[in-house]
């Protein structure tokens, strides 16, 4: 794993919990963004559902073109904070979220035929429309946990090649699709494969191409050169401007959660309770489910000491899993969990009223550490009446 983040990070410097971001590591990753849309000609956009720390959106606009968005919060965040491109999709929308989504957008994607004609009296009276583009389902799945997989038997994500038969494409101008979670360019190559084989005869009237996410562009050892020949086929065969929107190749690698061991406790072991919540500040570790790395921990019973990690809410199920430590943990003992910039942060809650993890920005050029936001009671207290 890439640790080039925090690199000596005392981790006693920043309120418990806390999510810290590195701008340096952060914009490591953007320059290699940047790189495949210079070699391409491609448009890169952030994707909003896996990190949306407008802080350090300043610094992602100098190398990316704009963001996509699944709702008008998120869009409105895109058209106000970030200030480029606004690209829209969600599986439906509401009358309400589509009015505002249609101020708020460049691009605006329906997922479904019924939708896109349903719509057509609000769309005529929009003044300034964006460009629309329909997404699609290629029926080819390259995703590894079904609750990631948009292209599972019965997704409801994405219009199949045999419900275009006899709809028209007026007023259509791109496609869209999102099919990968996690995935090399290889991956993207087969998907590709697959969709032009069933959507080639569209291609040569749209104007745009969305690849969608889930490319794993930034981690070592990625196909840059596969993903770039990808881009370049379709932009030069079908004269398609191209766009890519990941969330986790812009945020992976970037930083970390702060969190305090609170207590041990043991029950058929040691137990160290954390300040920290699985389940309120870092669900994807039980979603997906993965197993995260906790800087200088190893496996159960790889170092002397090991204990069973847990968080701070009532599930029972709010755990970590099994570290083992060179020395014993005490009450006190802050640790650094790593990777926890991307889905992290937009996907906090406030079970049980546990406090939000405060946002960092650290600056390793200057050494220094920015306090972005701190949660409080008031911030529980208004999400419920």
């Amino acid at each position: 794993m890439d640790r080039s983040y925090l690199v000596d990070f005392d981790p006693r410097r920043v309120p418990s919990p806390a999510y810290v971001v590195d701008r340096r590591a952060l914009e490591r990753n953007l320059r290699i963004l940047d790189s495949v849309q210079q070699r391409t000609g491609c448009h890169i956009l952030l994707a909003l559902k896996g990190f949306a720390m407008f802080r350090v959106f300043p610094v992602i606009r100098r190398y990316l073109k704009g963001v996509c968005a699944s709702s008008p919060h998120e869009a409105r965040l895109g058209r106000e904070e970030f200030r480029g491109e606004v690209h829209g999709h969600a599986p439906a929308y509401s009358e309400a979220d589509l009015r505002e989504l249609l101020t708020l957008c460049d691009h605006l994607v329906f997922n479904s035929f019924s939708q896109w004609d349903r719509f057509q009296p609000l769309i005529a009276g929009c003044p300034s429309p964006p460009q629309f583009g329909l997404r699609v389902n290629p029926l080819h799945s390259e995703t590894d946990v079904a609750i990631y997989d948009p292209c599972a038997p019965g997704s409801r994500l994405g219009i199949s090649r045999e419900q275009f038969a006899g709809k028209s494409m007026k007023g259509i101008s791109g496609l869209h699709f999102h099919t990968l979670c996690e995935k090399g360019a290889d991956a993207l190559a087969r998907t590709a494969e697959a969709f032009e084989s069933q959507f080639k005869d569209i291609l040569p009237a749209m104007q745009w191409l969305n690849l969608g996410g889930g490319h794993h562009i930034t981690k070592p050892y990625y196909d840059l050169d596969l993903l770039c020949e990808v881009v370049d086929h379709f932009r030069k065969k079908y004269d398609l401007t191209v766009y890519l929107e990941p969330g986790e190749a812009i945020a992976i690698h970037t930083g970390a959660l702060i969190t305090t061991v609170l207590d041990i406790v043991e029950n058929d072991g040691l137990i160290a309770i954390l300040d920290t919540s699985v389940t309120c500040h870092m669900p994807d570790v039980l979603e997906m489910p993965y197993r995260p790395d906790i800087r200088g921990a190893g496996q159960a019973g790889e170092l002397a000491h090991t204990y069973r990690l847990g968080g701070v809410s009532c599930l029972a199920g709010d755990m970590l899993g099994l570290y083992s430590f060179a020395r014993p943990l005490q009450a006190g003992d802050r640790l650094i969990i790593e990777d926890m910039s991307h889905y992290t942060m937009v996907k906090t809650t406030t079970f049980n009223g546990v406090r939000l993890p405060a946002i960092v920005l650290y600056e390793p050029e200057t050494d220094a550490v920015e306090i972005v936001r701190e949660f409080g009671y008031e911030d529980y207290r208004m999400r419920l009446s």
